[in-house]
């Protein structure tokens, strides 16, 4: 599919031939970007379709874009991420790195020293702003899949409904993750400021966490997820490459 100068999300069916209007919002970006009828658009689903059309129409408030392409993208290896309820700017950060490294899930858990952090990101009116960084995020990089997005958990709800795979928790004394012999789908669980607490580590063990480092600095929550994910992402593309 060719490069367009700008992509926008669009939940409505893509059919090749069909007009698909945008949103207000868009409209809006469309006349920043001083765009006009007659160029060329992306569409994006966030599900794995991925679409380009002409601006056959551009209004104040509306525009119309007619789709000419269409294509499924496959979704790629799985990992999903378990990040801690904890400030909400820094979770709001981390949930843009999560759509960049196309992130498969993410679901906040209220480990025990999320308790006392405030203010912290939960609640649906958390969970919509996560979805509007989600989807910048998405559109910027090109990505074609939006990470399915949980409303947050205790840590017993949150293992129990984990998918079965590479399990893994960052933790500094854990061995290297690029040591371990991962498959997808992995999971990885990432911890509150100041770390987790041992049964919470020791639940996370039972249920077949192994602990992972990612390097000898000790790291903010979301800087850590980040690096985890990648290493994650690396491990995973690189087993398909080596397939290949």
């Amino acid at each position: 599919m060719r490069q367009d100068r700008a992509a926008f999300f669009v939940e409505d069916p893509f059919v090749v031939g069909a007009q698909v209007a945008l949103a207000e919002s868009d409209a809006q970006h469309i006349s920043v970007l001083r765009l006009g009828a007659g160029e060329r658009v992306g569409l994006r689903d966030g599900s794995g379709r991925a679409a380009s059309g002409t601006l056959v129409r551009l209004g104040r408030k509306n525009a119309l874009v007619e789709v000419d392409e269409v294509v499924d993208v496959a979704p790629p290896p799985a990992v999903h991420l378990l990040v801690p309820v904890a400030d909400r700017d820094r979770m709001l950060w981390l949930a843009e790195k999560a759509a960049e490294l196309n992130v498969a899930s993410w679901r906040p858990v209220l480990w025990q020293r999320s308790r006392s952090v405030s203010p912290r990101g939960d609640g649906p009116t958390f969970r919509n702003k996560v979805r509007s960084r989600m989807i910048s995020a998405l559109l910027q990089s090109r990505s074609a899949w939006l990470p399915e997005i949980f409303p947050e958990a205790t840590p017993e709800r949150a293992i129990a409904a984990s998918p079965t795979g590479t399990r893994v928790v960052l933790d500094g004394t854990g061995s290297p993750f690029r040591a371990i012999d991962a498959q997808a789908p992995i999971i990885v669980a990432v911890g509150p400021e100041g770390g987790f607490e041992p049964e919470e580590l020791m639940e996370l063990r039972a249920a077949g966490f192994a602990t992972v480092s990612v390097g000898r600095s000790v790291l903010r929550f979301e800087t850590a997820a980040v690096a985890g994910v990648a290493v994650a992402r690396a491990m995973l593309d690189l087993g398909i490459h080596e397939e290949g």
